[in-house]
This record gives C-alpha cells, structure tokens and sequence, in this order.
C-alpha cells in the first residue's frame, strides 16, 4: 500500500484500481489493518475499478467527524478523467439518476420516481489529445451516486477509456478515473489539510 500520511486519527493513502474500499476480505481496510494494525475505518468510497487517493479513519471519534464533514460539504475530492471525444471547455452536467442494484448499473432518466435521485457535478477539461480524441478532465462530485462520472459522461456522448460497463469501445487500459485531490479538516485538530496524487504512469494518462 502506498501511504500518503498516517497519524493516531486518520491514514490516506492510494486505493489501487481493482480493490474494493470497503470493509470485505481483500478490501482496503483488511490491507491497511495488516500493514498499520488497529481499526480501520471506511468513511467514503471509490468504484472498485477508480484508483487513487481515499482518507480512513483510524478511531470511532475520527469516522464519525470525517462522516460529517461529507455529509456537509466539508470533504472535497476531484477527480481526473480521460473521456472520448473534445469536452466543452467547462460545464455541468445535472441529471436524474436510478441505480439497478440487480443489474449493478446507474441509468439516466427524465422522470422522476422511486430511487430516483438528481446527479451533478462541474467539470473543466485540462487538455485535448488529437491523436487519440480524447479529453483530458478534472471533475468535482457535487452529488455522491454510484458510478456517477461514469453513467453521466457516457450519456453525454463522451465515455471515459477503459469504460467496460456504459460503453462499447473495448479500450486496451483500465478505466482511466482516478482520485486525484482530496480537501479536508483534520478530525482531531481541525486543521486544513489537503493531499494531491497524479495517475499512473500508463496508457491513457501518459497521452
């Protein structure tokens, strides 16, 4: 595991694409407890296909204000995303959002119902590769769904590379969606903390 910072209260560190980040054999917390020991906390999650940085919580004291910190706002994460095709330059995409929990997928749609809940999130495309058309962008979640870049891009017409659930591209990469900045006040002291991670060194990131 790669370990960003770690104290009494919190642990960030990197969540490798491919492992779960909650509490399950082989998930995140079962690795940091056998590397740090003592109780390991999930107070957020990623896709188990995003990698990138997440924070855990260390103590009960710890979860339960980094919880509220979410619930209010107070814990900002961007992402990095590399999409097909050229973005906007900057935008928002607000939708009505359903997750199918037999199918595991999230679907758009324009009525409102059960389990129906509003997505959105704000974007700025950082840069366009011509050779490949695609687009390399920072997203901020102003929403929390499931599978919410993914779903919302992908109906837009601009599906991340590697994307094997809402596109049929078949990309030879990993879903290209990583955690890459993470704003939060320490749980214990309050102090501002902020933590920034780049991608991988692999195809699409080094286009």
């Amino acid at each position: 595991m790669e370990i960003i910072y770690c104290d009494n209260d919190i642990v960030v560190c990197v969540k490798p694409a491919g492992v779960l980040s909650t509490d399950e054999p082989g998930g995140l917390p079962e690795l940091l407890c056998a590397e740090l020991g003592g109780e390991i906390r999930t107070v957020h999650r990623l896709d188990r296909a995003t990698g990138g940085l997440m924070v855990l919580a260390r103590n009960r004291a710890a979860a339960s204000e980094l919880s509220r910190q979410i619930r209010e706002g107070g814990l900002e994460k961007s992402y990095l995303a590399f999409v097909h095709g050229d973005t906007p330059a900057a935008g928002e995409l607000r939708h009505l959002m359903y997750r199918d929990k037999a199918r595991k997928m999230s679907f758009i749609t324009d009525k409102p119902g059960k389990g129906v809940q509003e997505a959105v999130l704000r974007y700025e495309r950082l840069s366009y590769c011509p050779q490949r058309e695609g687009s390399l962008i920072r997203v901020r979640l102003i929403t929390g769904r499931t599978h919410q870049i993914r779903c919302q891009f992908a109906h837009c017409g601009f599906p991340l590379f590697g994307e094997r659930k809402y596109s049929e591209l078949n990309d030879p990469c990993k879903l290209a969606l990583w955690s890459a900045e993470l704003r939060f006040r320490h749980p214990a002291d309050g102090r501002r903390l902020e933590f920034a991670k780049a991608p991988p060194n692999e195809y699409p990131w080094t286009l």
